[in-house]
């Protein structure tokens, strides 16, 4: 079963590091975000990866192509006309089978996905989460879900914190303040398992974006599931956010280091 991963976006509330890199190209560590994503899933079992890409692309591909350099010691022979590298911990590499796909550089979340139909091979179910979220959501127990649930598509609800404090006051008095409670409501988290009866309400157009029309539709016809998850959930949409996931990184109390 395949993890589908969308790294199209440009990413602009981050432009301090995306002027230069794709979103998902952003470190944590030392390493990308889309590598922690993946590092999720993998952890798992789930190694077959396909990233639909656009805005600098490119970079993503010769990132991976170049992982076993930037992920290891090696020693290099300029004269050697054959094994010219030797790396000295293949221990590092990954075991993923990963597919990069062109979906375009102004194409939206619907049209991308529509465009990785044919690489999904005689699957009929496919993982499909953001190039920029982590979470510790328990996989395996999210496709259990899903497969009782028989719907198209499951996505994974969070309950994430304001960004702001909240004041409670009285009589122009202030009562009480939380700094950055959790919200009442409930959000789309990403981590989502698909049927591939979702490309029946997905059109190939790149204005198609997945979370408007085909995703109303969906729920117009009770064929959403939502496992809720209560724990750790975090997008990185700006530099503080960024920022923010670093320190947690550096902190070694990792919540969504489920590897």
């Amino acid at each position: 079963m395949k993890v589908v991963i969308l790294c199209g976006g440009k990413g602009t509330r981050l432009n301090e590091e995306t002027e230069f890199k794709p979103k998902p190209l952003v470190q944590i560590g030392s390493m990308p975000i889309l590598w922690h994503i993946m590092k999720i899933y993998s952890s798992y079992g789930f190694k077959e990866f396909v990233l639909a890409l656009g805005y600098k692309g490119h970079m993503i591909k010769e990132y991976f192509l170049n992982y076993e350099e930037l992920s290891n010691d090696f020693t290099l022979n300029l004269r050697s006309r054959h094994s010219r590298i030797e790396h000295h911990d293949h221990s590092k590499l990954e075991d993923w089978t990963i597919t990069f796909v062109d979906t375009g550089l102004e194409t939206q979340t619907g049209g991308r996905i529509a465009r990785i139909r044919k690489f999904l091979g005689d699957d009929e179910e496919f993982f499909l989460t953001y190039g920029d979220g982590l979470s510790n959501v328990n996989i395996d127990e999210l496709y259990k879900f899903h497969k009782k649930n028989n719907k198209i598509l499951t996505l994974t609800g969070v309950n994430p914190s304001s960004h702001f404090g909240v004041i409670t006051h009285e009589n122009g008095v202030v009562t009480s303040f939380k700094e950055k409670p959790k919200l009442e409501g409930v959000v789309s988290g990403g981590f989502f398992v698909c049927n591939k009866k979702i490309f029946e309400h997905i059109r190939t157009d790149e204005n198609c974006i997945f979370e408007e029309e085909p995703m109303r539709n969906l729920a117009k016809h009770g064929q959403i599931a939502i496992y809720e998850h209560n724990d750790f959930w975090y997008a990185m949409d700006t530099q503080k956010q960024m920022i923010e996931l670093n320190k947690i990184w550096e902190s070694r109390k990792v919540p969504w280091k489920v590897w």
